[in-house]
């Protein structure tokens, strides 16, 4: 792992937040992407997503939210205006190394409620704050924590299709690029439906590592049904099978299923892990870094996964480089040597970096050497790529003059 020079002494005092920006840029989109909530991407309509920009001591640090409606609650200009109104004036002038106080800040800010608030808007910021502190200690993100396990991590291809013959296509295509394992979503059709789309995967990759994701489609009996079947085709892992807080249900799932059941939507915060563990309600815990609010709550689940011996397993919100990076270095740090969903590259472009990002070859993606996240940002890009989506918003909304 290459050195990159030790900070000056006091660096990190001198490191108080002096600026907060963010940018909505639009990314070309390669491929269409559908899950059980909706659409996520569309082929030839640019995806937004809202990078930001801390600055502290002359240092600039960048971090990504990707604004999922069909997942999730936060759109594009909620994202905007918690952190521009609520999130970054609470740091203005706050040290930018002391993350766990920036943590308890925006839990303050934003409350947690039932679990976690505001969670990918809270994640971009901390995200940043990493790539800052990171950049002015001239370090990736392992170093800074002592932590790095792996340094190439296997992706999943993902599989998103409406028939059997567009799956297999689609298994074909990633297996051409190098990739050797299938994340299948399903909750997208009927249960036979479903299931032919798994099948059709086995058929086109008899030896592949087959892992599947319902986005919370189903109810226990249907799920039970599905896993079944899912047994005997080999699945690795059956992912978010019911509601997120189906709590009740995902135990008795899990205590009868043959495949073996990971969480996602249901782990926000870490104490969302720590109560399905002591109901021993989950055999896989994901770690999703804007899911649980970024980095520094992402760390405090995968440990307590690791302490608790559930095992982990990572996955993305079809992440542009800054948000890829960010997850490459948290899977590292705890050797989640499984395929991983991260699916960017699959689906967008990130025509924001310049000079140094993440490598990916044949299904594998090198954990980042750079200082920070170890992705460098054009900022004129970011300028030229940038939507003022709430001054549109309020536009949209003026009423057209009466005809006199």
């Amino acid at each position: 792992m290459p050195t990159h020079g030790p900070a000056r002494a006091g660096a990190l005092d001198d490191l108080l937040v002096e600026r907060v920006e963010t940018f909505v840029v639009e990314l070309p989109t390669i491929r269409s992407f559908e899950i059980a909530g909706g659409t996520v991407a569309t082929a030839g309509q640019p995806s937004r997503r809202v990078l930001v920009k801390v600055t502290a001591g002359g240092i600039a640090g960048w971090g990504e939210a990707t604004p999922t409606p069909s997942w999730t609650y936060e759109t594009t200009e909620s994202i905007v205006t918690t952190i521009d109104r609520y999130l970054a004036p609470a740091i203005l002038g706050a040290p930018a190394w002391n993350l766990d106080a920036v943590t308890a800040t925006f839990d303050r800010v934003i409350n947690r409620g039932f679990t976690i608030g505001a969670p990918i808007a809270k994640s971009a910021l901390d995200i940043a704050l990493h790539d800052l502190i990171g950049r002015a200690v001239g370090v990736p993100l392992g170093a800074l924590w002592g932590q790095r396990r792996a340094e190439r991590i296997p992706l999943g291809w993902i599989i998103s299709a409406k028939t059997p013959e567009a799956v297999a296509d689609s298994v074909t295509e990633g297996r051409a690029l190098g990739y050797t394992a299938f994340k299948v979503k399903i909750g997208l059709a009927e249960i036979e439906q479903d299931i032919a789309f798994v099948e059709a995967v086995r058929e086109a990759a008899p030896s592949a590592a087959i892992w599947v994701d319902a986005n919370q489609a189903y109810q226990v009996d249907q799920a039970l049904q599905v896993a079944r079947r899912l047994a005997d085709l080999d699945v690795t892992a059956f992912e978010q099978p019911l509601p997120a807080n189906q709590i009740t249900g995902l135990r008795r799932l899990r205590e009868h299923s043959p495949v073996p059941v990971a969480l996602d939507e249901s782990l926000r915060h870490p104490s969302d892990l720590a109560t399905f563990v002591r109901l021993d309600a989950v055999d896989v815990a994901i770690a999703k870094v804007q899911r649980s609010g970024g980095l520094a709550l992402s760390r405090r689940l995968c440990a307590l996964a690791e302490d608790s011996g559930v095992r982990l397993m990572g996955s993305g919100l079809t992440d542009s480089d800054l948000g890829f990076a960010a997850s490459l270095h948290l899977f590292s740090a705890f050797g989640i040597d499984t395929p991983v969903d991260l699916n960017g590259r699959q689906f967008i472009q990130s025509t924001y970096t310049g000079g140094r990002t993440v490598e990916v070859h044949n299904g594998l993606a090198a954990v980042p050497t750079g200082p920070g996240l170890g992705v460098d940002v054009d900022e004129a890009a970011v300028r030229a790529l940038a939507v003022d989506v709430l001054r549109a918003d309020a536009q949209a909304r003026i009423p057209a003059q009466s005809v006199r």
